[in-house]
């Protein structure tokens, strides 16, 4: 080989043995920082595309996760206020029992009433009143809430809670329809033609007796439940009768509701034409929670435990979803493990392989920078043939 100084082939070669190494190591040195094998597309075009879909998969399955734990936390608010639900529905029957015994007279048995009455209405208020983020939960309107459970958007990927059976407000409707009256006539009312004067009722027990109460009233109501009031007031009517006002869907007060106290029929004929001018005729009310007699109250702890019955099947569901629910993201979790270590062999760095390389590539490069240097000096060796 003729000694040359246009081209240093050796310097060219070694130059070019160097920039390659110290692209490896810079290569290198960007893996180990950033901790990824993969910091574009160019590194692993394949790669990429697979981690990148792994990654969505892996996101949809966290966020399901958290919906799962949102899906637990309504069917934990719903079954506890079941929970309470089923103290009031226990109470009612103990008081249902206490009224089936003829041992209480008609005061005792309207104080009973008193309280069923007081009870039925929180089962009403707590029935519209439970609801979660602000969907009610426990008045019928829910129907079944989907709960997005996957990372895919396939049907298979969401868990559908059916809340028509923890309809509360459609349970405390059938107790106290008719304003815990059985034997209870209603009666539509004006306000505004009310007036005073005798107020009569009749009620007729079946035996052929009837009995009649007359109040008088001497100053004129000027609101339905001023009239309930001022007939709770009169001792006659207290002794043989109970009055409730019906309300409509708004609260607001329509009418009144007698029933007798001794189980009778009360007759369905207005009781003072001048405050009921404007009012329907009686009608007898549907079934609801009667204590009045011994009788009625056996039928009413029966009526009971039916709705009590539906509360235990309510929860027992419930009870069901949330263990799913649960088994659903011990599964979420495992797969966001399985998908994550599958992502990371693909796209993250083996950090002790990468270091490895990169010590490889910092001897290549500091060894080529050497022979750089000598290949640099060899030409001078020709100044000497033209000494």
């Amino acid at each position: 080989m003729g000694l040359r100084i246009n081209q240093n082939i050796d310097a060219l070669n070694s130059y070019r043995n160097l920039s390659v190494t110290q692209g490896q190591m810079s290569k290198s040195l960007e893996k180990l920082s950033s901790g990824f094998r993969i910091n574009r597309a160019a590194d692993d075009a394949a790669g990429l595309a697979i981690s990148e879909g792994l990654r969505s998969q892996v996101g949809g399955l966290k966020v399901a996760v958290r919906n799962a734990q949102d899906g637990i936390s309504v069917v934990q608010t719903t079954e506890g206020a079941l929970t309470e639900v089923h103290s009031i529905l226990q109470r009612l029957r103990d008081l249902g029992v206490q009224a089936a015994n003829d041992s209480n007279n008609s005061e005792a048995r309207a104080n009973i009433e008193t309280e069923a009455t007081q009870l039925v209405e929180e089962l009403d208020r707590v029935g519209k009143s439970t609801n979660f983020n602000g969907t009610n939960l426990l008045d019928g309107t829910a129907g079944s809430l989907a709960f997005q459970v996957g990372a895919d958007g396939d049907a298979n990927s969401r868990i559908s809670v059916d809340l028509s059976g923890a309809n509360v407000s459609s349970i405390a409707q059938d107790l106290t329809t008719g304003s815990l009256a059985t034997t209870g006539t209603t009666w539509d009312v004006d306000s505004a033609t009310l007036a005073a004067g005798n107020y009569t009722f009749s009620s007729d027990s079946g035996n052929g007796v009837t009995k009649d109460v007359v109040v008088n009233l001497a100053a004129a109501p000027t609101t339905v439940q001023g009239l309930a009031d001022a007939l709770k007031a009169d001792d006659n009517f207290a002794q043989n009768f109970s009055v409730q006002v019906v309300k409509d869907a708004d609260g607001a007060a329509t009418g009144i509701s007698v029933k007798a106290l001794d189980g009778g029929t009360v007759a369905a004929a207005n009781p003072n034409a001048a405050a009921f001018s404007n009012g329907t005729a009686g009608v007898t009310s549907p079934t609801g929670l009667d204590f009045s007699s011994a009788d009625a109250a056996q039928a009413s702890v029966e009526l009971l435990d039916s709705k009590i019955a539906d509360i235990s099947t309510a929860r027992a569901n419930l009870g069901a979803y949330q263990n799913r629910f649960e088994h659903t993201i011990a599964n979420l979790n495992v797969a966001v493990e399985n998908l994550s270590a599958s992502e990371s062999r693909i796209r993250d760095t083996d950090m002790a392989q990468e270091m490895m390389s990169f010590t490889r590539a910092q001897i290549l490069s500091q060894a080529g920078t050497a022979m750089l240097a000598q290949a640099n000096q060899a030409p001078q060796s020709v100044l000497s043939l033209l000494r």
